[in-house]
């Protein structure tokens, strides 16, 4: 059963952390907040070491203050297990718990995520400390949500000590139902003399004189992800025994930079799915970003989400850190909750004067309330509570992106035929021409139920087994369209190549065959018949029902096929077996879209992001200028603009840099 947020309206707040303010400050913060439209806040999640300052001793008479504080003045609390910091007591006492990395260097405490998450001294310290929370505040007026640990795996995703080991062949012989000889056989460890006779010979991939065998990395990256979601379901238990009744989340880390845990596993053990996302500085659209974020999140989710974790200006870890420009603040926001999030929030509410994150930026800044960033999130905070009626609104795509960690993981590995290819360039790459097109987009897994869905996209499926192969094309032979990347379905679900000719398990329903693969160096490109270029990869097609698209036009390919259409049972399949130019991507996929009867949510000027959630009686339009022109777009002749109040009768105008968001009565 999933359990609900009880927070009316889209939630608004984020990190507060008054332990790291004089107790005089705090009834400050509850003034600013209730001036802000702060609705709930996140407390708790670094403040292990005051809450048990040594071991099997609790004092909590700080945090009964926070909560006591916050239920008067109207915030509810996201309170979170503080097992993402263990205090240096703890590796005191326990220094086999410090994680190692893939080298051998034993790693310190000293800062937040330093625990090998095999640890069974980690684990019953963690659960211990849930435990005696959950059953002090289980009944709490102002907790509505528990927030379990925080960022799993953002620092620790993979520990390589002997206790991991033990823990890896334990997870190993779960896999292969104890069986040896089957590990052998989807491991391929005929090859280079890699066969086990033992379990315990088995060890992490750690570094070795030459590339590790590439489905033990796989395993791993898969064990590793299971290992921290078992953390999670443990934690989970111990708060739901005390207060089965409260919804509890964690924070999942879908952007650019993170890959370490497959989130399709994750999701379904939440019971609100929540997300933290940071925009990359050198990112001149990280608009797109945003988009394809949140897009995944939602489908994660399978409906609305909270965006748990984002930031009003500059963060304080990338090589140079952007103040975000006028406007962008409320801009990113609102794109958030165009794409699904019913809850805003931030790290964190009060800039830190010490500490690692003392430049991050807050909802408060080092300025004060004498800064644009307050006044930014002073008017945020009514542009969320004018859009209550938003909540629980869903998305309307038609078009289904398909994408897999495993897929990510196995494509990614060393001694690939180009180590050039990043999965989330190649998934953007196609996603940005149907976000620029205002086009509606999901996200699934190989075998998700593609019935919602006209057209399905799948850039970049290195890896898939057999059942998702057969339902990507069986979507295509129902009378859908699917469209493949290069590289796609080249290797089953243990990295073992697919025999014949490419593209393997999708070589029959593209109606093409492969024998060779050309990918390209770096800089390097090829013609294309349209007028384009390719860059990345290229391979000798060889049609087998299939007809061309574009060909080749230069290089050792010239004349070979390098798109092309293919007509599958009642529907269509196509094959891009190279990385065409932005313009003549957006073309093919404009095309591909078309003729599968797709078309985008709204017709808008170019830089006019358009989207749309669908309420019971109502349709919800997002309007987000990324321009410095004004805009004007159509909409119903019933329509109100919810920010403003205001009736916008067959059209609304969108000034630079602006947000408007409209009501269509259904």
């Amino acid at each position: 059963m999933k359990r609900e947020l009880s927070v009316p309206g889209i939630a608004y707040g984020g990190d507060y952390n008054p332990e790291q303010w004089p107790e005089e400050v705090w009834a400050e913060d509850m003034r600013l907040m209730r001036e802000a439209g702060v609705t709930m806040v996140s407390v708790g999640i670094f403040s292990w070491a005051l809450l048990e300052p040594s071991e099997g001793t609790y004092d909590f008479s700080l945090l009964d203050r926070v909560l006591d504080l916050l239920h008067d003045h109207g915030i509810a609390a996201d309170l979170a297990t503080p097992t993402a910091a263990p205090p240096a007591w703890f590796f005191r006492a326990h220094p086999e718990a410090l994680p190692v990395d893939k080298d051998g260097r034993g790693l310190s405490y000293g800062s937040r995520q330093t625990f090998c998450p095999s640890s069974p001294a980690y684990r019953e310290a963690a659960l211990r400390m849930a435990g005696e929370l959950a059953r002090r505040y289980a009944d709490h007026p102002a907790l509505a949500m528990w927030h379990v640990h925080n960022e799993y795996g953002c620092h620790n995703a993979e520990c390589y000590c002997d206790e991991s080991a033990a823990a890896f062949r334990r997870w190993l012989r779960r896999r292969y139902a104890d069986d040896l000889d089957a590990l052998n056989d989807a491991w391929g460890t005929r090859f280079w003399s890699q066969w086990y006779y033992d379990w315990d010979e088995i060890l992490p991939p750690r570094p070795t004189g030459a590339v590790p065998n590439p489905t033990q990395q796989l395993d791993w990256r898969r064990f590793s992800s299971d290992e921290l979601l078992s953390l999670h379901e443990a934690e989970r238990r111990v708060l739901l025994e005390a207060a089965p009744e409260i919804p509890a989340t964690t924070n999942f880390m879908v952007m650019y930079n993170f890959d370490a845990l497959d989130y399709w596993r994750w999701a379904p053990k939440l019971d609100v799915v929540s997300n933290d996302h940071y925009l990359q500085s050198a990112d001149p659209e990280s608009e797109i970003d945003i988009a394809l974020s949140g897009d995944l999140v939602r489908s994660l989710a399978g409906g609305p989400w909270l965006l748990m974790e984002h930031s009003t200006g500059a963060v304080n870890w990338q090589p140079v850190n952007r103040a975000k420009g006028p406007g962008e603040l409320r801009r990113n926001a609102l794109a958030h909750v165009a794409r699904g999030a019913d809850g805003i929030a931030y790290f964190q509410w009060r800039a830190a004067k010490a500490g690692a994150e003392q430049w991050h930026s807050a909802m408060l800044p080092h300025a004060g309330t004498d800064s644009r960033i307050w006044q930014d999130v002073v008017r945020l905070g009514a542009d969320l509570k004018a859009l209550a009626e938003v909540r629980g609104s869903v998305g309307t795509a038609e078009v289904a992106v398909v994408w897999d960690w495993n897929a990510r993981w196995a494509m990614e590995l060393p001694s690939q035929p180009s180590g050039e290819l990043r999965f989330q360039d190649l998934v953007r790459a196609w996603y940005e021409p149907l976000w620029r097109a205002g086009v509606a987009v999901d996200f699934v897994r190989p075998d998700a139920d593609l019935s919602p869905y006209r057209l399905v996209l799948a850039p970049s499926l290195y890896l898939v087994d057999d059942a998702g192969a057969a339902n990507l094309t069986g979507f295509a032979e129902r009378g859908g369209t699917l469209a493949v990347g290069f590289h796609s379905g080249a290797v089953d679900e243990n990295c073992h190549v697919r025999l014949g000719g490419y593209p393997g398990a999708f070589r029959e329903a593209l109606g093409v065959r492969t024998d060779e693969l050309f990918p390209l160096l770096p800089g390097e490109s090829v013609g294309l018949s349209g007028g384009g270029t390719g860059t990345l990869w290229s391979e000798r097609v060889r049609l087998s029902g299939a007809e061309p698209v574009e060909s080749y036009t230069t290089g050792p390919l010239a004349g070979v096929p390098a798109v092309t259409r293919h007509g599958l049972g009642a529907g269509t399949s196509w094959y891009l077996a190279t990385l065409p130019d932005e313009q003549t991507l957006a073309a093919l996929l404009d095309r591909i879209r078309t003729e599968a009867g797709v078309r985008p949510v709204r017709e808008t000027a170019p830089g006019v992001e358009a989207v749309l959630r669908r309420g019971p009686d109502a349709d919800y339009l997002f309007l987000i200028n990324h321009t410095d022109r004004p805009a004007e777009v159509t909409v119903a002749p019933n329509a109100t603009e919810l920010l403003t109040g205001k009736p916008a009768p067959g059209s609304v105008g969108v000034p630079a840099g602006e947000t408007a968001v409209v009501r269509e009565p259904r």
